[in-house]
């Protein structure tokens, strides 16, 4: 390997660290997929909490009867919600979503528009809170369902409270992925490290002999292994982009809005293309390690 700086040791003459860059890269590859995985999730329920933080939706169920007289009470329920809420001195606005965006809305489960057309929708109130005014949600379900039959109040916190800890358990789950992945290669490394002083016994009790420390041994070992264990993260972080973009890709491509559009910030692309970096240093660490250790037996 022309690219390897010159040392005092032939190392780069044997095979030892011939599947080192094989074995990072194929360590960072799912340690990429399992940390952009684990952020993508937390950037998904980051942006729902903040779409959802401060406002309830409100659901009042269509009303009995024909549909002309459904349709009739069913607005009139509407605005009789609509005029409690707007009074109510912590809720900044209260605007009814139109049916032609309920029915947009319910297309993904019933099909085209015109396939419930006929169909007694319930209404929906979306509801914005003002910032630092308390309000006792509680109470006000209370009477909304008092004053308006039918009618309940959504503050979106048991959806979202299970969001968040799918996305805590997933990034927990993804740390023990990274961690493991991290003592593979570690483990890894050390076994090629021992190969390796095996190999160069000789060469090494020689530069003993004409006064080398073991300190400048270790450091042509840790050397080439920061270099090699570079080499492997990024050709492990090439392979992983690719898969990465396909699933934003892919989930970008549903429609209907099953699965939310899966993301990346720039930081934590930053922190994904540090991965090959941080491979290298684990090499170079776990190497100077050994190599002294196994001098300080050996001589």
């Amino acid at each position: 390997m022309s690219w390897l700086p010159h040392v005092d040791l032939p190392v780069a003459e044997d095979g030892n660290g011939r599947f080192l860059p094989i074995m990072v890269a194929v360590m960072v590859f799912l340690a990429s997929l399992a940390m952009a995985g684990a952020l993508a999730v937390e950037n998904v329920v980051d942006r729902w909490n903040r779409d959802v933080t401060g406002t309830l939706t409100i659901q009042i169920m269509p009303a009995e009867g024909t549909p002309e007289d459904s349709e009739k009470r069913t607005n009139a329920r509407l605005e009789q919600a609509l005029g409690l809420l707007r009074a109510e001195p912590a809720v900044a606005s209260a605007q009814a979503i139109p049916i032609a965006r309920l029915k947009t809305l319910m297309e993904p489960w019933l099909g085209s528009a015109d396939l419930v057309a006929d169909l007694p929708m319930p209404r929906l109130i979306d509801v914005s809170l003002r910032d630092g005014v308390p309000i006792d949600l509680h109470s006000l379900a209370t009477r909304l369902g008092d004053a308006v039959p039918g009618t309940t109040l959504d503050d979106h916190q048991l959806w979202l409270s299970k969001l968040v800890g799918l996305a805590q358990g997933l990034g927990s789950l993804a740390r023990v992925v990274v961690l493991l992945v991290t003592l593979a290669t570690a483990v890894a490394v050390v076994q090629a490290t021992r190969s390796g002083l095996a190999t160069h016994r000789p060469a090494i009790e020689v530069l003993h002999l004409i006064g080398a420390q073991d300190d400048y041994i270790a450091r042509q070992f840790a050397t080439r292994a920061m270099l090699l264990g570079l080499a492997g993260g990024i050709l492990g972080l090439l392979l992983a982009l690719p898969a990465i973009i396909l699933v934003g890709w892919l989930s970008a491509d549903i429609e209907g809005g099953f699965v939310p559009k899966i993301t990346l910030t720039t930081a934590h692309w930053l922190l994904l293309l540090c991965l090959p970096m941080a491979a290298s240093a684990v090499a170079m660490i776990t190497t100077r390690v050994t190599v002294l250790r196994a001098l300080a037996r050996m001589l």
